[in-house]
């Protein structure tokens, strides 16, 4: 008789994730030289679907290589497209009604983190382990999700202009977005799963905690500063330059102006960026030792020895005996 043993799983540690991005990445470089070349405008489509889902996808595949636990691959992918989907339409019913003001960004951050932060929660309560590293891992998922039919979003209305098709917007917004989506909507869910998971009571159920109402806080704030990030850029070119606001023509500003914003803007993205990053190292690092004894499991408990019946009822028998001898009292001396 032939004994079957089971093989390791075929996609963990295997570099899926790289060898997607690069795979990815040519398929969409050869499908813009066969649009233009061709001049096909059905193939836009295409670029708009590769340049839009290959990154947040990239970190789907990242996810599976390295989550443990009750999830499946099924369920992450699952939480990918349904949590993305949900995602953008909760936001935008959400946000519909925001008014125009100065706190539009920080109010879309709080909506979006909601909107996130709520999938989180469904797509995790099963989870086990319910470690700071599993939430970190899921909530990326469900973040990837929302920056894919986000960015698709972006890139469709980049590419739909008045004068017909504008390929050149359409590259230069999925390239932007692609570059900084995984230290965008991915980087705020995975914070707020981190802490999430982190809080959890005995790695196994969610509870209530006020370092998680802090962390949904922190993340919605650095969500809005990054939205905002462009717009803070120009007003502060436009005092460091010392050039009056007026200068502006709609949506057009002064030369010196224009560059000193773009360097003021990435620098900005660094910063916040960094700030986001250092959060989520110092929540992985503080529960690292509680993530190592979860997944190690508990030390078993010593099993209780039944003794034999035989035993057991001479054990019985001696304690009753014992217990009469000392019942009976002592002998009289007369």
């Amino acid at each position: 008789m032939s004994l079957h043993v089971a093989a390791v799983h075929p996609h963990h540690r295997h570099g899926w994730w790289w060898k997607t991005l690069l795979s990815g990445f040519l398929l969409w470089v050869v499908t813009i030289v066969v649009t233009v070349v061709t001049q096909n405008t059905n193939l836009v489509p295409t670029i708009i679907l590769l340049g839009s889902f290959l990154v947040p996808f990239t970190v789907v595949l990242f996810v599976i290589e390295r989550v443990t636990g009750t999830i499946s691959t099924m369920q992450l992918v699952t939480a990918f497209f349904v949590g993305g989907i949900l995602g953008v339409l909760g936001a935008s019913l959400l946000e519909a009604n925001l008014r125009q003001d100065a706190l539009l960004y920080i109010a879309v951050g709080f909506v979006e983190e909601f909107v996130k932060g709520v999938l989180l929660v469904v797509v995790a309560w099963r989870v086990r382990p319910k470690t700071a590293r599993q939430g970190a891992l899921l909530g990326a998922t469900v973040g990837a999700g929302f920056a894919a039919f986000e960015s698709a979003g972006y890139a469709f209305n980049a590419a739909i202009t008045s004068r017909g098709i504008d390929l050149v917007s359409l590259l230069q917004t999925e390239v932007l977005r692609a570059i900084l989506s995984p230290v965008g909507h991915v980087l705020w869910t995975a914070i707020l799963g981190a802490v999430l998971f982190g809080a959890a009571r005995g790695g196994v159920r969610l509870r209530w905690s006020w370092t998680v109402l802090v962390a949904y806080v922190g993340v919605s704030l650095l969500h809005g500063l990054w939205d905002s990030n462009s717009t803070l850029a120009t007003l502060l070119a436009f005092v460091f330059t010392g050039t009056p606001f007026s200068a502006a023509r709609g949506q057009f500003v002064p030369a010196d102006v224009a560059t000193l914003s773009t360097t003021l803007y990435v620098v900005g993205l660094a910063v916040v960026t960094a700030i986001g990053v250092a959060v989520l190292v110092s929540v992985l690092v503080r529960h690292r030792r509680t993530d190592r004894a979860l997944a190690a499991g508990t030390e078993a408990e010593p099993q209780r020895v039944v003794p034999p019946a035989w035993l057991d009822g001479a054990d019985d028998a001696r304690t009753d005996d014992g217990a009469a001898w000392e019942r009976t009292p002592p002998p009289h001396v007369h």
